[in-house]
């Protein structure tokens, strides 16, 4: 059967791969349009199983606020590159992900997963992007947060770095401005009450490391450790650290001069923690060429 270009046109259409994969599949389907599209749908998903080892370190940052202002969530979708994390069809996975979120409250990325978007699952959408846009994606975490008592704050920095607040209290752009201050400054956590022990315990033992080199008696040594483990306190700590905005006050300074407090911050960054391939830029271009 003699293929034409309005039939790879239509193939195209429906299955956003491109010309050649299009007509290629209409010639071995035998211009049957619905066999073609079903094996070029079941060779999408072989070659997005083969692309699930690849780093995938760039991405963005998707929030969604609930109508009535009181639930938000964030999630990180990671891909390959910064090209296709800043397309369409990425960003709109990464909002209907966020969405499914916000709706389902999900117990884990594999529930997540699991949720029909539309008749098919995220996962199976996932592995259809994966085979139209050529790299690996990856939902890598979300958090879905209730506000109590407070008022939810959002702030994103593009969409590599994403924030959600609760504050009690204060003015209508406490909340904002808390998540902006979280943004910049990356704390651990709200207070000292909050930080894991292992990170102060391994903090201390780093510090009477150094302390211990100074020669000095062990009381200075122990009053060393204790001044330097304050300020460290002061740095990780969102309260403890000195406001963005205004910083000749901390934010516990700031909060309670607006009888405000906060209940809960979450910021995830993009690609944070993955360790990313250094790739040599010649070396790859002529892997390219010669494929």
């Amino acid at each position: 059967m003699a293929i034409t270009a309005a039939m790879v046109k239509e193939l195209r259409e429906r299955t956003g791969a491109g010309m050649m994969e299009c007509k290629k599949a209409l010639v071995e389907a035998d211009g049957d349009m619905d066999t073609a599209a079903e094996q070029m749908r079941i060779a999408g998903l072989a070659k997005a199983d083969k692309k699930s080892g690849r780093t995938a370190a760039e991405g963005v940052i998707a929030i969604e606020v609930s109508d009535d202002g009181k639930t938000v969530a964030m999630a990180e979708i990671n891909c390959e590159t910064d090209f296709v994390a800043k397309g369409d069809d990425f960003s709109g996975f990464a909002k209907a992900v966020c969405r499914a979120v916000l709706d389902s409250s999900p117990a884990d990325v594999e529930a997540l997963s699991a949720l029909d978007a539309g008749g098919n699952t995220l996962d199976h959408i996932r592995h259809e992007m994966v085979s139209k846009l050529g790299e690996n994606i990856q939902v890598r975490r979300f958090v879905r947060h209730e506000a109590s008592s407070g008022t939810i704050g959002v702030y994103q920095h593009g969409e590599r770095i994403g924030v959600v607040t609760e504050v009690t209290g204060g003015s209508e752009s406490m909340p904002r401005d808390i998540a902006m201050h979280v943004a910049a400054s990356s704390p651990v956590c709200i207070s000292e009450a909050e930080v894991p022990s292992e990170l102060l315990d391994k903090e201390k033992e780093i510090l009477m490391a150094e302390a211990g080199e100074s020669g000095k008696p062990a009381e200075i040594v122990e009053k060393m450790v204790q001044g330097r483990l304050r300020k460290y306190l002061a740095e990780i700590t969102l309260v403890g650290q000195a406001y963005v905005k205004d910083p000749d006050q901390t934010v516990e300074k700031l909060l309670k001069s607006a009888d405000a407090s906060v209940n809960f911050f979450s910021r995830y960054e993009v690609g944070e923690g993955i360790e990313k391939k250094v790739e040599n830029f010649a070396e790859e271009v002529m892997a390219q060429v010669n494929k």
